[in-house]
């Protein structure tokens, strides 16, 4: 099905953080003809209040979620582990209400990450984008075990004129940020990310490509602290530039 209309669900660290990376995902899907709509009053969609336990908050954003977007042909997210938490979370934090329960799993088939919209609903996977360097792609965990979503952006990564995949040793590994989870764990979280970027200096890549903007601004955090020199992108800036 090909849609010619979608809502942009715009997560957190993308609209505090990066706010680049919202402005070129409405420019890669208004280029290509499809309408745009943003729900105001659009807020966080959870996770973090999910993953530390607070279960009856998560209830709330969830059912604040669904009453702004459920009227959307379709939502697609710059982030794979937002989307997986509408998707695969949602359902089950409101299995105890039946209304919500079905309302959750019906949305939750329209909500897609970028790339997964891109090449699974839109089938589309040259978007005409160009970008210089080597670079490794990281396979966030959520988009990958949740999603199952591995082979999508590097379909769409390989079409990029000047740009060079590199292969790269353990490209399943966590990068240790794990959303509150660095918070809690410093220690370890350092510890993972500087396994994750060993990784990464052995492909000799220029840059790190991600869907996900926690993981970028980990990696990228650890790679200035340290000099590495390696820089990151979040796929929908690599897909956006020409």
């Amino acid at each position: 099905m090909r849609y010619q209309r979608v809502s942009i669900f715009i997560p957190c660290l993308v609209d505090q953080f990066m706010p680049e990376v919202g402005v070129a995902t409405a420019r890669i899907l208004s280029d290509l003809g499809i309408g745009l709509d943003y729900p105001q009053g659009q807020t966080c969609c959870g996770q973090p209040l999910y993953k530390s336990g607070y279960k009856s908050k998560t209830i709330e954003l969830a059912k604040r979620f669904i009453s702004l977007f459920e009227d959307a042909d379709a939502v697609v997210c710059p982030s794979g582990s937002c989307a997986a938490m509408v998707r695969k979370e949602y359902p089950s934090v409101l299995k105890q209400d039946p209304v919500w329960h079905s309302r959750a799993l019906e949305l939750g088939s329209r909500v897609y990450e970028l790339s997964q919209f891109l090449v699974n609903v839109m089938g589309i996977i040259d978007l005409g984008a160009e970008w210089q360097g080597k670079a490794v792609y990281h396979d966030s965990c959520q988009a990958l075990r949740e999603l199952n979503i591995k082979e999508e952006p590097r379909v769409l990564l390989s079409r990029v004129k000047g740009l060079t995949l590199v292969p790269m040793e353990r490209q399943d590994l966590c990068c240790g940020f794990g959303g509150t989870f660095a918070l809690k764990f410093p220690e370890i979280s350092e510890a993972m990310v500087r396994e994750k970027m060993d990784y990464v200096m052995a492909a000799g890549a220029d840059w790190v490509i991600g869907m996900e903007p926690g993981c970028l601004m980990n990696m990228g955090g650890y790679s200035a602290k340290q000099g590495l020199g390696v820089k990151v992108a979040h796929l929908a800036e690599v897909l956006s530039s020409k």
